[in-house]
């Protein structure tokens, strides 16, 4: 086995945006659902796409739920986001030594590079797949295939590091390695129960994995 590129999540893996994302869905809710919503089945709603998530709080007002939610999400988002520990120091030491990295993500671009720049990330990455880059987002394998071939990258050499099952189901949809984070807010026997290549318990285990 040699890996030569490696794809990232971003919320969750790289970033810490849990309570951010827990606040804007916990301020949308309220407005919109026919009843209190747990913090425990707002987690749910943590890893699919926005809308996904939302229609199934009130079909009928999704848009405008949308539009809630990012408002409170983009007001209230430096206050909250911060890199994960070595994080920063892995992905540039990565960088240095050749490795092809690229983001897979079901966030819209506008706010994944407010993450990106807010957190000493930005320009790191060669490739960046955003919700609005595709049709279908993870599970389904075309935002990772579209990130690996824009590295051109093979599926046998190529690592998908995540924080959710979405991100360990797309990663062997398209036929990659996997690798799991221990610091998932959903707890890592979760995507452990899906068995990934690999399971880090701190970003820089990568540079053992990759060197080994």
């Amino acid at each position: 086995m040699s890996i030569k590129t490696i794809l990232f999540d971003l919320d969750g893996t790289l970033i810490d945006t849990n309570e951010l994302i827990i606040a804007s869905f916990t301020h949308t809710v309220k407005q919109y659902a026919a009843r209190p919503y747990t913090r425990e089945e707002i987690l749910n709603f943590i890893g699919p796409p926005l809308r996904d998530s939302l229609a199934k709080v009130n079909a009928g007002q999704v848009e405008a739920m949308v539009t809630t939610y990012r408002e409170h999400n983009v007001a209230n988002h430096d206050q909250f986001v911060t890199a994960y520990d070595g994080v920063v120091n892995t992905i540039k030491e990565l960088k240095s030594e050749g490795y092809r990295l690229g983001i897979v993500t079901t966030k819209m671009r506008h706010t994944v590079q407010m993450g990106l720049e807010l957190t000493g990330l930005d320009g790191l990455f060669e490739v960046v797949v955003t919700l609005d880059d595709v049709k279908h987002a993870k599970p389904d394998p075309e935002p990772v295939l579209k990130a690996m071939n824009q590295l051109n990258g093979l599926p046998e050499q190529t690592l998908m590091v995540g924080d959710n099952t979405h991100d360990i189901e797309g990663g062997k949809n398209a036929g990659t390695l996997t690798a799991g984070v221990a610091w998932t807010i959903k707890g890592r026997e979760v995507l452990e129960e899906l068995e990934p290549d690999f399971m880090l318990s701190h970003m820089n285990d990568l540079l053992d994995i990759v060197g080994g």
